[in-house]
């Protein structure tokens, strides 16, 4: 299926039903009142995510989605049937814009969350509504609210905890089949990635994360050039960034320390420009390729030197498996700290935190006896 990350639509609601002035005529009763019924409420148009679906295609052929309008009311009591609703499916992690106006109105960040995007109208009263001691016989009666009609704007972010990010061929498809269930095409020659990819590694039965391969980044990608800037975006919901390097060279007339590490420059530059937030986010330097290289720790100490690198370094080869799993490990394990570092700040913010008593730590008991 064709990876589709944006979409843009018109969302039509529908009319309400009028209401009627109606009065009943039956025989032996000349004087039966006021009947009309009411008009019937007009159909609404609701999203939901579903992690079923995982493309916003679909809205790339059916650009239009019109509910139908509440039927009229009628005499004898009568209301009008409401029109059913239209509930559209999007994938987890569709944003929903405004396109005229370009204000961002939801956020479907998680399962069967739904919103609405365009709300019925209201059906109009009958003129059983008005009779009132003083008017016996009304004759009024009000028409259906319109529907809202609203021109949105759908956007994908993909859902991972770890992002991969790098130039052409540093080995990130490679890396991601071999450590997880993705199956990603492989080659070599750039740009091979032409969508995000998405896998699940699994660490022990009970712990997992989702990790997201994006198509590489040139220089000046923020300004549009080659394909990675068009995926940028999926980026900004990751907790954490893996910033792949190829450090092997098949250039003799290059230095691959030097050369790297100016790839490295670059990329994080491309970074800054392109979204301060994502620029800011934890990055791990990840030197792959190192099967390639003759010695492997003067090639990570020099490359860190030249970068003036102070966070986590690893050094692995994705082809041959070398030094993945002690990553993984790596990443599970700070994944479920900062996991916990936000449950207990979310408690705190909503008066639900209890700090932990220091008489029934089992460690420390244990120490004591």
């Amino acid at each position: 299926m064709k990876f589709v990350d944006e979409a843009t639509i018109e969302v039509i609601a529908g009319k309400g039903g009028n209401g009627v002035a109606s009065f009943r005529r039956e025989k032996f009763i000349p004087k039966g009142g006021p009947d009309g019924g009411d008009g019937g409420r007009g159909g609404s148009i609701f999203a939901v995510a579903d992690r079923n679906v995982n493309t916003l295609v679909d809205f790339r052929y059916a650009r239009l989605h019109r509910a139908k309008n509440g039927e009229n009311g009628r005499g004898s009591d009568q209301y009008g049937a409401a029109a059913p609703d239209i509930t559209l499916r999007v994938p987890v992690g569709t944003t929903i814009f405004d396109a005229e106006t370009g204000e961002q109105l939801f956020d479907l960040d998680h399962h069967n969350q739904k919103v609405t995007l365009a709300a019925g109208g209201q059906g109009g009263l009958g003129n059983l509504h008005f009779k009132s001691s003083i008017n016996r016989a009304p004759r009024q009666c009000t028409p259906g609210q319109e529907g809202e009609q609203r021109k949105l704007r759908l956007e994908l972010k993909v859902l991972a905890d770890v992002g991969l990010l790098g130039l052409p061929n540093a080995g990130k498809s490679t890396l991601i089949s071999k450590v997880s269930n993705a199956r990603p095409k492989i080659a070599d020659y750039p740009f091979t990635t032409l969508h995000p990819n998405l896998g699940v590694v699994r660490t022990s039965p009970s712990h997992s994360f989702v990790i997201a391969d994006i198509p590489g980044l040139i220089e000046g990608a923020s300004e549009g050039a080659g394909l990675g800037h068009l995926f940028l975006r999926h980026l900004s919901r990751t907790r954490v960034l893996l910033h792949l390097v190829d450090v092997s060279s098949l250039d003799p007339d290059t230095d691959p320390v030097e050369r790297a590490a100016a790839d490295a420059r670059a990329i994080v530059e491309e970074l800054r420009l392109y979204d301060p937030a994502l620029y800011e986010k934890p990055r791990w330097l990840v030197l792959n390729k190192l099967d390639m290289v003759a010695d492997p720790a003067a090639v990570k100490e020099r490359l860190c030197a030249a970068l003036n690198w102070t966070g986590p370094v690893f050094g692995i080869s994705a082809l041959t498996g070398e030094g993945t799993q002690d990553l993984i490990w790596k990443l599970q394990e700070w994944l479920d700290a900062e996991k916990a570092k936000s449950h207990v700040e979310q408690d705190k913010a909503d008066g639900t935190y209890v700090a932990e008593d220091p008489r029934f730590d089992d460690t420390r008991s244990n120490s004591e006896s």
